[in-house]
């Protein structure tokens, strides 16, 4: 709570410094960056007013809009060591504010999580009448891409794949593609759905999985993966590695 009441002073102090009519930024001299100590100064002012724009942004999307005016107003009225409201109202009023917004959030991520599951069912649906689209008992749903001719993992083995992620809108979220780097890891620690598909592959296939929320990451709010998300993964198993090999990945 304290982090929140001082982000939100300091960004009424960013509002006081940079929310000038044009008139006045018109008479400003030109910003001076020539040695570390300008640079720094600027860097601090920048950083506070990159944190203050999406705060507010972000607030202003859940139906919070701040009056800018009154925010300058506060900040020069307590410089000057005449805030019309004292230190424990300050307090007061920004602890509602955070809990309002906590509020806003909480329904806002309720409602898209509804949003993501129903998106999910119709998705799942149509795509399982597909050709070429097998549906697994548990409600993955795998195409063969190319069909290599290696062994087939066990749930207790370390793999090594590319993939890439993406949201049912295309979206991606995740890849070892661009990151041009293969992904090692055991094949029980993963999420449900890539410990069921990858056992289906022999070593040198590539499959497309679109995976069910249960079996990813569920109700669990991840930023670039909303609850409740339908996934949809192309995943090329490139080995089976010995005991040796993951530890020397490790």
């Amino acid at each position: 709570m304290k982090k929140t009441i001082k982000l939100s002073l300091i960004a009424a102090s960013v509002l006081a410094l940079t929310a000038c009519n044009q008139e006045a930024k018109q008479e400003q001299a030109p910003v001076k960056l020539e040695t570390e100590v300008q640079q720094q100064a600027y860097g601090i002012g920048a950083s506070v007013g990159n944190f203050l724009n999406k705060d507010l942004a972000d607030k202003k999307e859940l139906g919070i809009e701040l009056d800018q005016a009154l925010l300058i107003r506060g900040f020069e009225d307590a410089l000057a060591g005449d805030a019309k409201i004292d230190e424990e109202k300050i307090r007061e009023v920004l602890t509602a504010l955070d809990t309002s917004v906590r509020t806003k959030q909480e329904q806002h991520a309720k409602v898209e999580a509804e949003k993501s599951q129903a998106e999910g069912e119709k998705y799942l649906a149509d795509n399982a009448k597909k050709e070429g689209v097998t549906v697994t008992e548990s409600g993955l749903q795998y195409e063969v891409i190319t069909q290599g001719d290696g062994e087939m993992p066990v749930a207790t083995d370390v793999v090594k794949v590319h993939y890439k992620g993406t949201l049912l809108d295309g979206t991606e979220f995740d890849s070892s593609y661009a990151r041009n780097e293969p992904t090692t890891f055991p094949l029980n620690r993963v999420i449900a759905g890539w410990t069921e598909g990858l056992q289906l592959m022999p070593v040198g296939s590539k499959y497309k999985f679109t995976i069910p929320a249960e079996l990813a990451y569920g109700d669990r709010d991840l930023g670039k993966i909303p609850a409740n998300s339908t996934l949809v993964f192309e995943v090329e198993l490139l080995e089976i590695q010995n005991e040796e090999q993951a530890a020397a990945a490790e």
